[in-house]
C-alpha cells in the first residue's frame, strides 16, 4: 500500500499548485498556472498533483494527446516539479507511481521534454537517470546557445564587435517598451512570415495579457533609428536566466548593426547580474539540424551550448523500477 497520491488538476487546486510552484526546486513562471493557462484552448489540460502523506509534493504540467500524455506542449520545457529539499529514492517513488497511475487510467507513454539545467538552482537530474533504467527513447535533443554570466566569459568576437560599433555609429537607441504592437507587427510578423513561413506563437494579445500577467518577468527591447524601430527583442526573465524568446529585425542588420548593438546592451548592462543569458536554440527539422548562420551569431556573442532533452518512455515500464536500489 502506497502512502503517494496522485490527482487531477482542477480550479479548486489553482491556489495550492502556484503556491508550491513558487517554491519548487525546479519552477518558473512557465508553471503557473495564470501563464499555463493562457491557450487552454488549443490543449486538454491533464495536470496532475502528487501528494505523499497529505503533502503535496510534485506535480506534472501536462496534456494529453490520444493515448499518450506530454509534459505540457504548450511550455518550453516542463517536466516533473518537485519540492526543493526532496531526495532522489522519493523522486525515484514519485515517478513509479505516476507511470502506474498513468498506466492504469490507459496511457501507452509518457513524454517528457526536460527543463535545461541553467533553470534550475539546485541539481535536478534524476529522472533523466530514470530515463535511462527505464529504456526510455530519446526523441529529440536540441541545442541551446548560452553565455555564462557568472563564470568565465568568452571574448566577443571581431564580428559582433563591429556590428556593436555600427550600431553606435548610427546613433541607435535601445528602449524598454511596455507594449508588443510596434514591433509585432512592424518586424516580428513580417520577419516569421517571409522567412520561414510562421508566426510567433503568441499572438499580440496573448503577449500583452502574459505581460499583464507576469510585468517583471516578460520584457520588450525595442531598438530605433532616429525614432523608427529597427529591431527588438521579447525577453523572458526568470530567476537565473534572461532568455530571449523573439529576436528581430529589418534589413538593414548587416548595415546598422542594430541586433547587435541591441544584444551587446543586454548582456553588458541590462542582464549582466543575472547568471546566464540564453539565446534559445537554432534547431530545425525536429533538432536534426543547425542554422548554421545562426549559430555562428549567437556564438559571436560568447554563447557555448547547453542541451535540452525530448523523452519518450512506455508507461508500463514501471517495473524497471522496482531494483533500483541494491
Amino acid at each position: 500500500m502506497t502512502d503517494i497520491n496522485i490527482v487531477r488538476y482542477n480550479v479548486s487546486n489553482y491556489r495550492a499548485w502556484n503556491q508550491f510552484v513558487a517554491k519548487a526546486k525546479n519552477a518558473t513562471f512557465l508553471f503557473q498556472r495564470d501563464f499555463m493557462d493562457y491557450h487552454k484552448d488549443r490543449f486538454q489540460d491533464f495536470s496532475l498533483l502528487i501528494y505523499k502523506k497529505n503533502k503535496l509534493v510534485a506535480v506534472l504540467p501536462a496534456n494529453t494527446l490520444g493515448d499518450e500524455i506530454y509534459s505540457h506542449q504548450g511550455l518550453t520545457y516542463g517536466g516533473l516539479v518537485f519540492q526543493k529539499e526532496i531526495k532522489f529514492e522519493n523522486v525515484l517513488a514519485i515517478f513509479k507511481e505516476l507511470l502506474k497511475y498513468l498506466n492504469s487510467i490507459g496511457f501507452k507513454s509518457l513524454v517528457l521534454k526536460q527543463m535545461p539545467a541553467i533553470y534550475t538552482g539546485v541539481f535536478t537530474e534524476e529522472i533523466d537517470y530514470l530515463m535511462f533504467v527505464l529504456k526510455a527513447e530519446l526523441l529529440r535533443k536540441d541545442t541551446l546557445s548560452v553565455i555564462n554570466l557568472k563564470g568565465e566569459q568568452l571574448k566577443i568576437s571581431n564580428n559582433r564587435l563591429e556590428g556593436y560599433r555600427r550600431g553606435v555609429k548610427h546613433h541607435l537607441d535601445v528602449k524598454e517598451e511596455d507594449d508588443f504592437e510596434l514591433f509585432w507587427n512592424s518586424i516580428l510578423i513580417k520577419n516569421l512570415k517571409d522567412k520561414h513561413h510562421t508566426k510567433p506563437v503568441h499572438g499580440l494579445e496573448e503577449i500583452r495579457l502574459l505581460k499583464k500577467r507576469f510585468p517583471k518577468n516578460i520584457r520588450q527591447f525595442n531598438v530605433y533609428d532616429d525614432e523608427q524601430i529597427v529591431a527588438g527583442t521579447t525577453v523572458f526573465e526568470t530567476e537565473f536566466v534572461a532568455h530571449s524568446q523573439y529576436i528581430s529585425g529589418n534589413e538593414n542588420k548587416n548595415t546598422q548593426g542594430h541586433l547587435d548593438f541591441l544584444h551587446h546592451h543586454l548582456i553588458k548592462n541590462v542582464f549582466k547580474d543575472k547568471a546566464y543569458f540564453d539565446f534559445g536554440t537554432s534547431n530545425e527539422n525536429n533538432g536534426l539540424h543547425i542554422n548554421k548562420g545562426l549559430q555562428f551569431w549567437k556564438e559571436g556573442f560568447g554563447a557555448r551550448t547547453v542541451t535540452q532533452d525530448f523523452y519518450k518512455v512506455s508507461v508500463i515500464n514501471y517495473s524497471l523500477l522496482n531494483n533500483v536500489f541494491i
